[in-house]
């Protein structure tokens, strides 16, 4: 797929072919929603705890005796259905982890740049770089490179110069900086274009190619 490349001020400066076996494979949305939820899933902390009648505190004396009151017989008064009692069948610390082949994780994320490259969503850099650390500057660039549109932005390591673009990003709502190694498909679908400079498809080569 043969895309242009854009300087910051959003003008044409060339051209580059993306490479079919990232950015042209077959869209399996299945295996989109299963990296997607497997995601989502692994983000839960899963700390929600409730206490059972075991670890309430109180109620080790009987509330009355067991015959003659004309009452139901009762042990404790953190019983479940006591005011103030335990809870029963409520949540426990637990993890929600969903196991994923890598190979399968890795043709998630083709089919999701498919389907963005399959949209025009992806925006080709010449170069990333500020000549300071300045929201404006930052906002000024997208606004010639992508419009109105939110924005992920991979940058291909971190060092002084991306550092400025990181910076200048954070305070920009509908804008997102991304290391291209930690590529995901929340990030992903998440935002309506993708803006990568031509050293970032190197490094999707090496883990996506």
């Amino acid at each position: 797929m043969l895309v242009d490349v854009m300087n910051m001020e959003g003008q044409k400066v060339s051209t580059v072919e993306l490479p079919s076996a990232i950015f042209e494979v077959p869209i399996n949305v299945d295996l989109m929603h299963q990296a997607f939820v497997r995601q989502m899933a692994n983000a839960r902390l899963g700390t929600h705890s409730t206490r059972t009648r075991g670890e309430v505190a109180g109620g080790g004396k009987k509330p009355w005796r067991q015959k003659g009151t004309g009452r139901a017989r009762q042990g404790s008064t953190r019983a479940p259905h006591w005011v103030g009692g335990g809870k029963v069948h409520t949540p426990k610390p637990r993890s929600y982890e969903q196991a994923m082949p890598r190979k399968m994780r890795r043709a998630a994320l083709r089919s999701a740049l498919s389907v963005k490259a399959a949209e025009n969503g992806i925006v080709v850099l010449d170069a990333l770089a500020l000549p300071e650390i300045k929201t404006r500057l930052m906002v000024q660039a997208l606004n010639q490179l992508v419009g109105e549109a939110s924005a992920l932005i991979l940058i291909p390591e971190k060092n002084e110069e991306y550092q400025k673009v990181i910076l200048s990003t954070n305070n920009i709502p509908d804008a997102k900086t991304l290391l291209a190694s930690y590529l995901n498909l929340r990030d992903l679908l998440g935002y309506d274009r993708l803006v990568l400079p031509l050293p970032v498809l190197d490094v999707l080569v090496s883990i996506l190619g």
